[in-house]
């Protein structure tokens, strides 16, 4: 989710019900920390307890400085990255590139929770997958390697590294693994709506799920979920003028943080991912994307939703409403 659950985007999603959020992920190369990148993605200004900064990479040395740097400037919780499939981060031998190697992750583990307990006993999680490839599945292995090394709190996405994001997760390897941890499981993979949440959690036994694609333009998802799973109903969806000023909000933090040049054009995919399913969504995206300021892209944002129809009324998200209110 690099690029996307950004400051203002995790401030959002946790007033909208998500219990815990996770920084994006965060270079163990101490050689970008001072680059204005890197800078942004860690800074926590405002933000609830506890922070957790996701770190990732392939040196078991720099992960460990890597923790003990962000520690040092307020992390809670460090989580370390084995879950990534992007091709760019495989490529340093970092993200899910590290399943292949079982000695390797166990020395890392060590590391970084060594370090971060030498920086005042902060718990430290790890995000994994379910193995390099189909063929080699080795969560269990990799769960009892980071339960032995220390680590506080397991998310598995139930996938391969060579599956990416194809094909559906397989929930059936969480389950293996919450049936032999003593330790937290997360479950976590094609979680989009709160009957399915119900589900996985049942089917797996895991603790709790994370979200991540599926909260992409729907940040009351969190809420809905929550709300689900307390009370057995699902809540309904807000309404166009609750949509309307929650992205008017997240748009005008968006600019402050990120300033206009950069702000204007990565705000783009978010109001792209808030619309997707609206009517005239995808003309209003195409015009959108031509926008060059902030105050105009913002405007915009503000007519399309006016001509939605009545501020009172559900948003009409054709199937997404339907798999709700199902």
């Amino acid at each position: 989710m690099a690029g996307v659950t950004d400051r203002p985007y995790r401030k959002l999603c946790r007033r909208l019900g998500a219990g815990y959020v996770v920084s994006e992920m965060a270079a163990s190369n101490p050689r970008v920390w001072a680059s204005e990148k890197t800078a942004r993605r860690l800074d926590h200004q405002g933000e609830e307890a506890p922070i957790v900064v996701q770190i990732a990479g392939g040196d078991v040395n720099l992960m460990a400085e890597a923790a003990r740097y962000n520690i040092q400037r307020g992390a809670a919780i460090i989580d370390i990255n084995m879950g990534c499939p992007a091709k760019k981060v495989c490529q340093l031998q970092a993200g899910s590139a590290l399943l292949s190697d079982e000695l390797l992750v166990a020395r890392m583990i060590s590391a970084v929770v060594a370090a971060a307990r030498d920086e005042g006993d902060v718990p430290v999680t790890l995000k994994f997958r379910t193995g390099p490839t189909r063929v080699l599945r080795n969560a269990t292995r990799i769960a009892a390697i980071a339960e032995a090394e220390g680590i506080a709190m397991l998310t598995l996405h139930g996938r391969t590294r060579a599956d990416q994001f194809n094909g559906e997760a397989e929930y059936e390897t969480i389950a293996r693994v919450k049936a032999a941890a003593r330790i937290p499981v997360v479950a976590n993979g094609d979680i989009d709506c709160p009957e399915k949440a119900a589900r996985v959690l049942a089917h797996t036994g895991a603790d709790a799920v994370m979200i991540g694609r599926a909260a992409l333009g729907r940040p009351w998802l969190f809420r809905q979920i929550a709300t689900y799973l307390e009370t057995g109903v699902v809540g309904p969806l807000p309404t166009i003028g609750e949509v309307r000023e929650l992205l008017l909000e997240h748009l005008q933090e968006h600019y402050r943080f990120y300033g206009e040049w950069i702000g204007v054009r990565s705000a783009r995919k978010h109001i792209g991912w808030y619309v997707h399913d609206l009517p005239q969504g995808a003309a209003f995206r195409a015009r959108m994307n031509q926008l060059e300021d902030c105050r105009s892209q913002a405007e915009a944002v503000d007519q399309f939703f006016a001509r939605l129809g009545d501020p009172s009324l559900p948003l009409p998200v054709g199937d997404i409403k339907e798999q709700l209110a199902a």
